[in-house]
């Protein structure tokens, strides 16, 4: 045979072997089933149910969980016992850790959590719950400072909404410190998913319920928190369950003013008026967010100081020192609440409902002694009437490094309405030697600031230097 002809022979030889396996391996997209996962709702019972794994929290005794066969629910061969430790002990700070799976489960079909709890004593478990995986935990549900004694008591969990639930990794979670600064054991036995049909009047809500009203600008970002489901359980109470933002549906009235994902993140993207809601299984939740947003933000100032020339509280361009808190909410006078928020990777501290707030930084305190200045960027978006007046005091803990005993020195200096302005960064830049009233700059530790027809101002760059 001419080599030619048996080359092209052979070629369409093969394409023809080609086709046949092409064709008789293809297989009907209508025989594909989706991926199924196991249904078993057990977690433990008597022992680990299949593929369940355990992992302590960071920081906890990873030795609190263990395995106890003399004290158990019922006649059980097992139960899962936890020993608290006591306050400082070496070990750990708490007892706390996780019980999750590799592979998911459909939960779908239940509609509680329950489990068994036994105690050596009367005490406050801290939080119990499911749904955290150690990833992502997007289904993470919870309840909150259990009441527990030395007899069995069962406790139910309700899950918010089954049917997000269709391959969840997190079986069961839980975390307790030192009762009065000493340890204790609790046992928990019998704790699997059931679908008690008794769990009745979901009640569902966004920022605990309230509706809340904002100023803002175009590029902040923030958190929907305050999320809480409340369900009668089979004995007539209540129970309050904490949910994660993914159990919500959020809806925004107007996504040219501001968006809201699944995470209940907030972002203003535009200027005008835009109200945030949720619903959970088609139940409107109660509280609401309105965002009036006032369209692009101004920054603070951009400070120029040398970072070696700056001690820093708070700022983005420098790097920070440890502080206690920026709203030491002290009770009952204080009513300043926070707002904080970050626009464009800029934190700004938000104060509302002002009267006087506090920052403190105690650990360590601040040796400003070498340096000159204190700077303070404040930024009051309402306008400012005849009556407006700001208060900055510093306080010094004296010779004990700390708050009270006798030895505390401070200095208050005030700014009324003149010294003030509306809707632009006020920069103050304020020399040390002005807190006349100091005994020394050695051991700082407070910085308070104090106002009269002021209800609403941000903060940035808060730092000494020389």
């Amino acid at each position: 045979m001419n080599t030619n002809i048996l080359i092209r022979f052979i070629k369409h030889l093969s394409l023809a072997v080609l086709l046949v396996i092409a064709f008789g391996c293809e297989r009907d997209l209508n025989d594909l089933k989706p991926v199924t996962y196991p249904t078993n709702p057990e977690v433990f019972i008597d022992d680990f149910s299949a593929g369940l794994n355990y992992a302590a929290f960071g920081g906890s005794d990873p030795k609190a969980f263990s395995v106890d066969k003399e004290v158990t629910y019922n006649n059980s061969i097992q139960s899962m016992r936890f020993e608290v430790p006591d306050l400082n002990d070496p070990r750990g700070a708490y007892a706390g850790g996780v019980f999750y799976l590799e592979t998911g489960r459909d939960l779908s079909g239940y509609d509680a959590l329950t489990f068994w709890v036994k105690a050596s004593q009367a005490a406050t478990i801290n939080i119990v719950g499911f749904g955290n995986d150690l990833g992502e935990s997007r289904y993470q549900a919870s309840v909150s400072n259990l009441l527990v004694n030395t007899n069995w008591k069962k406790f139910i969990i309700p899950i918010p909404d089954p049917s997000k639930l269709k391959m969840e990794r997190g079986m069961f979670f839980y975390s307790e410190g030192p009762e009065n600064d000493r340890g204790y054991t609790f046992w928990i036995d019998e704790v699997k998913f059931e679908k008690l049909g008794t769990i009745a009047h979901p009640q569902h809500a966004i920022l605990n319920g309230e509706d809340r009203v904002e100023s803002s600008f175009a590029g902040v970002s923030k958190a929907i928190d305050g999320l809480i489901s409340i369900y009668n359980l089979p004995d007539g109470t209540n129970r309050a369950v904490n949910v994660t933002p993914a159990y919500f549906k959020f809806i925004s009235s107007d996504e040219s003013v501001a968006t809201v994902d699944d995470f209940g993140k907030v972002m203003i993207i535009g200027s005008d008026t835009a109200v945030i809601t949720a619903t959970m299984g088609g139940i409107a939740a109660d509280g609401s967010l309105t965002i009036q947003s006032m369209g692009a933000y101004l920054n603070a100032p951009t400070p120029e100081h040398a970072p070696e020339n700056v001690i820093s509280l708070f700022s983005d361009a420098y790097t920070n020192v440890p502080v206690d808190y920026y709203n030491g909410y002290w009770q009952p006078w204080q009513t300043t609440l926070s707002a904080d928020f970050e626009v464009n990777g800029d934190h700004v501290l938000n104060y509302t409902n002002f009267n006087f707030v506090g920052i403190q930084f105690s650990s360590p305190t601040i040796n400003a002694t070498q340096m000159t200045h204190l700077r303070v960027d404040m930024y009051i978006p309402n306008p400012i009437n005849a009556g407006t007046v700001f208060k900055i005091q510093l306080v010094d803990f004296g010779a004990n490094g700390a708050p009270g005993g006798g030895d505390d020195t401070s200095f208050t200096l005030t700014f009324n309405s003149a010294s003030l302005i509306s809707q632009d960064w006020k920069s103050f830049d304020i020399p040390l030697s002005s807190f006349t009233g100091l005994s020394s700059r050695a051991q700082l530790g407070q910085i308070i600031f104090e106002g009269t027809n002021l209800p609403n101002f941000y903060v940035d760059n808060i730092y000494f230097r020389k």
